[in-house]
């Protein structure tokens, strides 16, 4: 994504565009690969000396709250965060580690906005665990 689609994103939800906001959007647009405060920290420090972990953390914590991004706890060891807003699962492979997007079944896609014992659902987070295609194919994995 262009930076000046960074800066009209931002600017459509509310958030006034600053360099370190730009950045971690744009990573993240850039990166489907569910990073987390510390791997965005870590590349885009190189480039921008004077920001911190707290930053990083700052700026997702808005993105998230604006609705611009996920926050993924799939498991107990870390928060990750996923630019990919529609409603998708998450697939972590106990092996390598690695969390990639999975499509829902129709029956799970639609579980937003309705109604369960007067309760509104408004969010619905699939998580999966198992082994990864590649694993799979490199027999990178103990069952």
């Amino acid at each position: 994504m262009e930076q000046s689609q960074t800066i009209d994103k931002l600017v459509k939800h509310n958030i006034k565009p600053s360099l370190q906001r730009i950045a971690i959007l744009q990573y993240l647009d850039l990166h489907r690969t569910h990073p987390s405060v510390d791997e965005i920290f870590n590349v885009l420090s190189k480039d921008m000396p004077t920001l911190s972990r707290t930053t990083v953390y700052n700026v997702l914590k808005l993105l998230y709250s604006k609705g611009l991004i996920q926050m993924i706890t799939i498991n107990e060891k870390q928060v990750l965060f996923d630019s990919n807003i529609e409603n998708h699962a998450h697939f972590i492979c106990k092996s390598c580690n690695k969390v990639i997007d999975l499509d829902l079944p129709k029956t799970i896609k639609e579980t937003q906005n309705f109604m369960i014992d007067n309760n509104l659902i408004e969010e619905t987070h699939v998580y999966y665990k198992g082994i990864c295609s590649e694993c799979l194919k490199n027999k990178n994995y103990e069952l």
